[in-house]
């Protein structure tokens, strides 16, 4: 199978092309140039046909709400509460991941898991942005350019409670310098949402190794195009491990639940 494949270059994006927005869309300000890690063309993008193709072997864990035990940010909650769960294997290896961080830091989570309807529309509308941005682009350079940022539906963590978007904060709940905000685009970050990005000042590029160490540490796999998200159990956890098969596939709250 051919893997996924984006344009050399993807940067300069108007902030007129961004006018409106929610919790979950790219907010532009400016242009900026894409400044891209060396190891960048290495990175298996989450929507390569071979992640796809992996097994999946639903185990059953429960999703289960995350707030009794881990601080929750409210900045894309849901009347349901859906952003505040996750499968009990990935929630078990985040608390053993924040035993890890130094004295006085947390994980504060930001979003685990999503409703299919949310993910598709989510990534729809990126696509959207990257086709006024690169209008000459075919639908399949617009595909892999959009999954530097969202994952398709035929292998998203999020769906399966499996991903996790996080940061780092401290005891009172501040959060800490990580380079670039948690959910900012390629575009608007100038690729400093890549993990392993370049210029990074000390103190973030510090307190990313403290962030992959911990959570490397527990099991779980980094998207190496956002420093935030990591999951474990889904199909891109699975390939990157080389595990045979997924653990968690799409599920519902009203399936899954404690």
């Amino acid at each position: 199978m051919e893997p996924a494949r984006v344009p050399g270059r993807w940067s300069q994006m108007d902030d007129s092309q961004n006018s409106q927005h929610s919790p979950h869309s790219p907010h532009l300000s400016g242009k900026r140039d894409v400044v891209l890690p060396a190891d960048a063309g290495e990175i298996v993008l989450i929507g390569d046909p071979r992640v796809a193709a992996v097994p999946l072997r639903e185990c059953g864990d429960p999703l289960v709400d995350c707030r009794e035990v881990l601080r929750v940010d409210r900045r894309r909650s849901d009347p349901d509460g859906d952003w505040a769960h996750l499968r009990a294997g990935v929630l078990n290896r985040l608390l053993h991941a924040e035993a890890l961080l130094p004295d006085g830091l947390r994980w504060l989570l930001v979003e685990g898991y999503r409703p299919p309807a949310l993910q598709q529309s989510i990534f729809d509308g990126y696509a959207t942005h990257l086709r006024e941005l690169r209008p000459r682009a075919d639908e399949a350079e617009i595909h892999a350019a959009a999954t530097r940022w969202c994952a398709p539906m035929e292998t998203a963590g999020h769906t399966a409670g499996a991903a996790v978007d996080l940061t780092v904060c401290t005891a009172e709940g501040t959060e800490v310098d990580m380079g670039s905000p948690e959910a900012a685009t390629p575009e608007e970050s100038g690729g400093a949402c890549y993990t392993h990005a370049p210029g990074l000042s000390e103190h973030a590029a510090r307190n990313r190794t403290t962030m992959v160490g911990a959570l490397t540490s527990a099991g779980l796999v980094n998207y190496p195009t956002e420093w935030w998200h990591w999951s474990y159990g889904d199909r891109y956890w699975a390939w990157t491990t080389g595990t045979r098969a997924a653990l968690y596939g799409p599920c519902t709250r009203a399936a899954t639940s404690a």
